[in-house]
């Protein structure tokens, strides 16, 4: 389909059984598509190895703008439960999204907005909005052409939006699931209406290997494949995960199948070494592959040997020491729910070349006295208490930081985290023993923790957090200052609750320090001790902003305090 007629398309897309809607300033062919689909099962590494492609893109200086497509109905990620789906990444402009998202920040070292999300909650609310106001003039509004067109729009919008050469975009779900039929049908009807040559879908597989049997098997691989297939998506490249290298007659068989030319049949199998994955892709020749389908002159494109540069930066072979760094939570059940903060700490093995091993510490176990925080914090050598909501929990992580406090051990106390650091304080410093959070005791004699001013005209729970990225100004001569070395810093938040303001004069005049509050109001957003190895509790979430070769400050005070 030539631009000419989709731009007719796109004017008369209300008439139009196409339904193609075109965004102001869109024009076909800038921007090309890379879009990655998911088979067999879920949970095998599609948005790490989306990253790793956007790394491997953009090492060769082309811009690249990565988009998570969602199945579910919610509008965003903010009232997923982290067991359910992993943790919540929040956004520079405060859209709370997938995990994902937080991955393509890391590997492209760069912010993503709104447009970078998309659900179907988002895409339906936005057409029975557009319905109700009659938009669509009279038309029965249909998963085709509608919600397909829709979701297209999207895409495109982001090509304007991000002006990339390439706009990335991982479907979430796996090929099969009836909910994300419709992304998938919108991306047949984007490679009918930008050309092959724009489009290049990859499909990341898995190839069994039962223990049973000794071999690897890939007769689901290929079932996954047909289901593809069946829906008028032909793959140009299809991506081989397994436990070990994948077999050549296995690839052969994939090859076969699903007409994809060997030499675009990749195996990716585990490794130990997760910043490799992008290295290992780039040797298996990936890259070149898709400037060949995408028709992009690959000598014209920048050569740049970061890469190779990067991965050893960024892999530990000979480390110096090993720490190990327990994590008090309540979502310890699945890692996924932390993962920025093990991210984080992984970039700072990075940066002191040492080996950081977790410890899983589930703060209810405290609370039941199922375990006594004496026998939990054996052997850690710093503790982090992340973010969180609710009471169940809350008085293990007390626990596990009156211990840090006086045993004088390295803490990190990140949003909910800081809270409780504020109610320790409270009840074994200031001698107030009912003090508390009005999130959990709503009657407490002392409410140290208490709503922001703003949340409490807020009734329900969607999308009402002080969200997104905010300054913090930085008090001189602080521990604080000495790790940012400036007095204002920007960064991520996701909370309700604060600092009561009331009790802010008590806790200074008792050694408490707050080193770092938002400008021109009364909101504390760093608290620190000052005869403490590393006592810092912070507001904000500093993993949401920690990058490889570049670890958050917060993090690197904690591990330099260890050292």
């Amino acid at each position: 389909m030539g631009e000419k007629e989709l731009s007719e398309l796109g004017k008369k897309s209300v008439d139009s059984e196409f339904f193609t809607l075109i965004p102001d300033g869109y024009k076909k062919g800038k921007t090309k598509y890379i879009i990655i689909t998911g088979s067999v099962i879920s949970g095998i590494g599609k948005g790490t190895v989306s990253s790793s492609i956007a790394k491997l893109m953009d090492e060769r200086g082309l811009e690249v703008s990565p988009m998570k497509a969602e199945a579910y109905f919610n509008v965003d990620a903010g009232t997923l439960n982290p067991f359910r789906h992993g943790e919540v990444f929040v956004l520079d402009d405060g859209t709370e999204t997938d995990m994902d998202l937080g991955s393509y920040e890391r590997f492209t070292n760069k912010n993503l907005t709104k447009e970078n999300y998309i659900t179907t909650g988002k895409i339906f609310l936005e057409i029975i909005e557009k319905e109700r106001a009659g938009k669509y003039l009279g038309r029965d509004v249909q998963l085709i052409p509608h919600v397909t067109g829709e979701t297209k729009k999207y895409f495109r919008k982001l090509a304007v939006d991000s002006k990339a050469d390439l706009v990335l975009i991982e479907i979430g779900g796996t090929v099969g699931d009836y909910e994300n039929m419709y992304l998938l049908e919108a991306v047949r009807q984007l490679i009918y209406e930008e050309g092959k040559e724009n489009v290049c879908l990859i499909n990341l597989t898995y190839i069994f290997e039962p223990k049973t049997l000794g071999e690897q098997k890939s007769k689901a691989a290929q079932l996954g494949i047909k289901k593809l297939i069946e829906l008028g998506l032909m793959p140009d490249i299809v991506i081989c995960r397994s436990e070990h290298p994948v077999k050549n007659n296995i690839r052969e068989k994939i090859s076969v199948f699903s007409n994809v030319p060997l030499q675009r049949v990749i195996g990716l199998h585990d490794s130990d070494e997760f910043y490799e994955i992008p290295l290992m892709m780039k040797e298996k020749g990936l890259d070149k592959e898709i400037f060949e389908i995408l028709n992009i002159n690959e000598k014209k494109l920048a050569n740049h040997s970061s890469l190779k540069k990067w991965t050893e930066s960024m892999t530990v072979k000979n480390p110096k020491k090993t720490l190990t760094v327990g994590i008090a939570g309540k979502y310890t059940g699945l890692k996924d729910s932390y993962i920025s903060i093990i991210k984080a700490l992984e970039h700072c093995e990075a940066e002191f070349q040492i080996k950081i091993k977790t410890k899983w510490i589930e703060a209810t176990e405290i609370e039941t006295g199922k375990k006594k925080v004496t026998e939990v914090m054996k052997g850690v050598d710093a503790l982090i208490v992340p973010g969180g909501y609710g009471k169940r929990g809350s008085e293990g992580k007390i626990e596990c930081i009156k211990f840090c406090r006086e045993k004088n051990i390295p803490f990190l106390g990140i949003c909910y985290g800081m809270q409780m650091a504020l109610i320790e304080f409270s009840r074994n410093v200031l001698n107030k023993k009912n003090a508390n959070t009005t999130e959990i005791d709503s009657k407490t004699s002392y409410p140290v923790v208490c709503l922001l001013p703003d949340q409490k005209k807020i009734e329900g729970l969607g999308g009402n957090n002080r969200l997104g990225g905010f300054d913090v100004e930085v008090k001189k001569g602080t521990k604080a200052f000495e790790l940012y070395e400036k007095e204002k810093i920007r960064e991520r938040f996701r909370h309700r609750y604060e600092c009561n303001p009331e009790f802010i004069k008590e806790f200074e005049e008792n050694g408490l320090i707050f080193s770092g509050k938002a400008p021109k109001v009364e909101i504390m957003q760093i608290l620190e001790l000052k005869k403490h190895k590393f006592f810092f509790g912070t507001q904000f979430h500093p993993e949401l902003t920690s990058r490889p070769l570049n670890p958050n400050p917060c993090f690197k005070g904690l591990i330099k305090a260890c050292l």
